[in-house]
């Protein structure tokens, strides 16, 4: 579903919303849906060290309800849903809104570095999801009997490599019942939990409150550090955001507050009612709510809706990497379309492999889902600073708060943020460590690629010929002119492409129609056909085209010089000849950029895919002139 059609969802009736909002089920809220595997049995972890009493349990239960309420439905829901870029969410989209608040460019150059990080923090979260969700579905098997524990872990392995080995087959087949699958997950989770709420109600008294800042004040530092394992309720609040472009605001804020909330909040009272009657039950209240009969199929659903979980992760990873090769963060990278009639369903190879390689390390190295949730939680709450500060910028500006209320709305989500993030900090010697380094290196790779991009174009604008210098020569000495039409690829539109250079050198010819075509992504996610391209007609033949995409728009160069016939520029693909260049790059002494970060650079540039494949230029149609540049 394309993000044109989001104002649509907005706007459409009831009726119209509700078979949205069932698809946004299985997509939308997969993370967070699964969280209930495992949130409470980590708040009571032995390792923690918090005692199993009646008024600690309120109190969890309570953190839970106004974790949710706050951070996931005030912050994400009611509020940050409204910054979209054109309709489509997510921390790049909110990114290049902030952006715009600013003209100071060492303020956007450092909103931009942060809005980078959390981005790149993504691809932690894309890595824990999978091997956690996967791991604590498994896991129930134990609990229908401790035999099956040795195959916990090689049954893990299977359907994780599994998962990642399907993406190449795109997920539209079975896309179709993820809606339903997670209706019926969530429908279950709710009468789990009704059913134990209505032997113990007592146990509703938790959404009061009183019961959280009691919980605090009687157990003061194991409290603060509770907060740790009670951030994994809200882990997947964020891709309510990120996944808005798919379904729209209207059909989310539906099915969470209509279906959703409701059925993960009971479940969560259901498993602290059931801890109340039995304090052995911390173990595992999330398996040990299901009747024994049903263990097994439960065992297979919970696999089955972590599986969907994982695969709305993935599937943001790999929307995420061709959003950053489109806005020049990340070299080119070959990119499959796995569906004919959708173009947000893509597969991403190179991607793929670094996930499925990093989800089976993790699950080696931590081997159970509690090992693994002190990995978990550091990264989500990082980003969920990060996008209270970009929201803050946002509010401020784009919608005119007043200083008073914008501050109010930055106290508030920030401080909520900072304490689950500081209260996660003490995880990182025990794995934590793991999404922040992997973050970190994603970050470091992307902004490499970015500066080093900006430096070789520095580079060769300082070695390029004037274009107005050189038409003008033209007329003193022509060169052979050949019929058709020469295209060449410019990222300095006012400037002479070495490629052409070359050619003339060497073969002594001009086309006689000389195309420049200039690249422009700009910070939305789609540009209409109808301002895809814009025609300069100048002397002797020559033409300058500007082609503009959205981050989330596929480049298509023939398509687009098909466009400019409307403008006085007829383009036919086989009359024509597109003329790259391949530059070979040597590190200098001197640099924009330090000796290592310059190699890196170089080495992230020869292993870029091809100008021809990324722009849809058929290969026969591509002449390639080789030039070395010093960097």
């Amino acid at each position: 579903m394309s993000a044109n059609s989001v104002a649509g969802h907005d706007k459409c009736s009831r009726t119209q919303v509700m078979p949205v909002a069932l698809a946004a089920m299985g997509v939308v809220f997969g993370d967070i849906g699964t969280s209930p595997l495992y949130t409470m049995k980590e708040v009571f972890n032995a390792h923690h060290g918090l005692a199993v009493t009646p008024d600690n349990v309120l109190g969890v239960l309570s953190l839970v309800f106004w974790a949710l309420t706050i951070v996931v439905s005030l912050k994400y829901v009611v509020f940050i849903m409204r910054a979209d870029n054109r309709g489509e969410g997510g921390i790049m989209a909110l990114t290049s809104l902030a952006l715009r608040t600013t003209r100071s460019p060492r303020l956007a150059s450092a909103m931009a570095a942060v809005g980078l990080f959390g981005a790149a923090l993504f691809y932690g979260d894309g890595v824990i999801t999978p091997a956690i969700s996967v791991l604590s579905a498994v896991e129930g098997l134990e609990v229908a009997t401790p035999a099956f524990r040795p195959y916990v872990l090689p049954i893990s392995l299977v359907v994780l490599t599994g998962l990642f080995l399907i993406q190449s087959k795109g997920t539209a087949r079975v896309g179709a019942v993820f809606g339903p699958v997670m209706l019926f997950w969530f429908a279950t989770l709710g009468v789990l939990g009704a059913i134990n709420v209505l032997r113990h109600p007592d146990v509703l008294r938790a959404i009061n409150p009183a019961y959280a800042l009691a919980f605090f004040e009687a157990n003061r530092g194991l409290g603060f550090l509770a907060l740790g394992a009670v951030v994994l309720a809200i882990t997947g609040g964020e891709a309510l955001y990120a996944d808005m472009g798919h379904f729209g605001r209207r059909p989310i804020k539906m099915a969470w507050f209509g279906f959703v909330f409701p059925a993960l909040y009971l479940n969560y009272l259901g498993q602290g009612a059931l801890i109340l009657d039995n304090p052995e039950a911390v173990k595992n209240p999330f398996y040990l709510l299901v009747p024994e009969p049903l263990l097994y199929p439960m065992v297979a659903l919970s696999t089955l809706a972590t599986i969907i979980a994982s695969q709305a992760v993935i599937s943001g990873a790999f929307s995420l990497t061709k959003q950053a090769v489109q806005l020049g963060y990340s070299p080119r990278i070959h990119v499959v379309h796995t569906s004919e009639k959708e173009v947000g369903q893509i597969y991403v190879p190179n991607v793929n492999w670094m996930l499925l390689a990093s989800v089976v390390a993790l699950v080696l190295g931590f081997r159970s889902s509690s090992a693994l949730a002190s990995a978990y939680g550091i990264a989500v709450t990082l980003t969920m600073m990060i996008d209270t500060v970009l929201a803050f910028f946002v509010v401020r500006t784009l919608w005119n708060w007043g200083l008073g209320a914008s501050l109010a709305f930055l106290l508030l989500f920030f401080s909520v943020d900072f304490a689950f993030f500081s209260a996660n900090t003490v995880k990182i010697f025990d794995g934590g460590w793991f999404p922040l380094a992997l973050g970190l290196a994603i970050h470091t790779l992307l902004m490499t690629w970015k500066q080093g991009r900006a430096a070789l174009a520095e580079r060769m604008r300082i070695d390029t010929m004037p274009l107005d210098l050189f038409i003008q020569s033209m007329f003193h000495d022509p060169p052979i002119r050949v019929p058709g039409t020469g295209v060449f690829m410019t990222t300095a539109p006012d400037g002479v492409p070495r490629a052409l250079l070359h050619n003339l050198l060497h073969n002594k010819v001009l086309h006689a129609r000389v195309v420049l075509v200039n690249v422009i992504t700009d910070d939305v996610p789609y540009v209409p056909a109808s301002e895809r391209v814009r025609v300069e007609e100048l002397d002797f033949g020559f033409f300058r085209v500007f082609v503009r995409y959205g981050f989330k728009d596929d480049p298509d160069i023939p398509s687009a010089l098909g466009l400019c016939e409307s403008q006085g520029l007829p383009f036919e693909l086989m009359e024509s000849s597109f003329f790259l260049g391949r530059e070979n790059l040597i590190p200098k002494a001197s640099s924009f950029l330090g000796l290592w970060r310059k190699r890196l650079f170089i080495l992230m540039f020869r292993n870029a895919h091809s100008a021809a494949d990324f722009f849809c230029i058929p290969a026969n149609r591509v002449v390639e002139f080789g030039t070395q540049v010093e960097l």
